[in-house]
């Protein structure tokens, strides 16, 4: 089925896999093959690819050691029929990550999972990176769509710095700016007021998490330094602040 003309199904898969906290993870199980599916928290990578905190104890784990093809479901959680809602599901392969990503993984996840810093250490726990192969989305009635990786992954090319000054500038708008958050949210993004923070940013954007809601706030342009970054977030801020004013 072909999407209607005013339809970015890249966008609406890199919104998914951003907010998605939640997932369906479907293996293939080590003893016969046979399809198994668990449900999984997630965080993301910087170029949006998922990343799951699991345990060598758990069967899931165990079928992605003996065959890491996996397929993830994610899905909107839409109020009413979920089936209205969008929804993709992500065609890919689980890798361990190397010693060398382990840190800033663990950073990102525990931003947005701050109660698995109880279990984050334990052996039997690691880091797993699903790498996309392609998506299939599902958004309504004329917006059904193959997508392959590079339609809805960040492109983090020229970007290392941006990427090296994340948990510094995190800290920083969690700090010092949780009202420029706010007017974000609530402004730009329409949501409802909260304790808006930020749990991560990448060339593409920046993801903004209150209790169970997050959202992702799309930059006007691609941002690969911690000084465009800067004036990025100026920029959106005065925007948000010109808002019914």
């Amino acid at each position: 089925m072909q999407p209607v003309p005013d339809f970015d199904p890249g966008r609406v898969a890199r919104s998914l896999l951003r907010r998605s906290r939640q997932g369906a993870l479907a293996t293939l199980m080590s003893s016969s093959g046979a399809p198994y599916c668990s449900l999984v928290n997630l965080a993301s990578h910087p170029d949006g690819s998922p990343v799951l905190l699991i345990s060598r104890l758990a069967l899931h784990t165990r079928n992605v050691l003996a065959d890491p093809r996996v397929s993830l479901m994610l899905d909107e959680r839409a109020p009413g029929d979920p089936l209205e809602g969008a929804r993709i599901m992500l065609a890919g392969t689980a890798e361990e990550a190397g010693e060398s990503d382990v840190l800033s993984l663990r950073q990102r996840y525990l931003r947005v999972h701050p109660t698995a810093e109880v279990f984050v250490d334990f052996k039997d726990f690691s880091f797993f990176r699903i790498r996309p192969s392609g998506a299939h989305l599902v958004a309504g009635f004329g917006r059904i769509v193959d997508l392959a990786p590079e339609r809805f992954l960040t492109d983090l090319t020229g970007a290392e710095g941006l990427l090296e000054a994340e948990e510094g500038a995190v800290a920083h708008m969690n700090a010092d700016h949780l009202d420029a958050l706010k007017l974000y949210a609530t402004k730009l993004l329409g949501a409802a007021p909260g304790e808006w923070i930020c749990t991560g940013c990448d060339p593409d954007g920046l993801d903004l998490q209150a209790d169970t809601r997050v959202l992702r706030l799309d930059f006007p342009r691609r941002i690969v330094t911690p000084s465009a970054l800067r004036q990025v977030l100026r920029e959106l801020a005065e925007k948000a602040r010109a808002v019914n004013n």
